[in-house]
């Protein structure tokens, strides 16, 4: 697996191809820290999941399994909730002083909308 940690840019470039121009009017950039605090936790996530992986192909007790789906249900909604903290206090927040909340709020409800069970 390829450990070389992406740039900033390409973090950026890659968040930007996957939003939807139509949803808002601003650019989705965000910060070097932010960025690489998300993908890092996103990387345990990886590691934590092939952990579990293993321990299935591994015949590992069912309940020992299920605990720590539980563990990696936990931290992807932290990450989750992450996101939201900072989609709200930094897009919602530049959508709203350059005058196109609604759409923003709009793209919100969209994804909440899949988000939320």
């Amino acid at each position: 697996m390829n450990n070389v940690e992406p740039t900033v840019e390409e973090l950026n470039n890659l968040l930007e191809h996957h939003h939807h121009p139509e949803h808002s009017s601003h650019p989705h950039i965000h910060s070097e820290e932010s960025l690489r605090k998300i993908v890092n936790r996103l990387s345990r996530l990886e590691g934590h999941i092939r952990g579990v992986k293993t321990m299935v192909q591994e015949n590992r007790p069912c309940p020992d399994v299920l605990v720590q789906i539980a563990a990696i249900r936990g931290a992807l909604d932290r990450v989750a909730r992450i996101i939201l903290d900072e989609h709200l206090s930094e897009c919602v927040a530049r959508a709203a002083q350059e005058g196109n909340i609604d759409d923003e709020i709009e793209a919100l409800k969209a994804a909440l909308d899949r988000f939320l069970p």
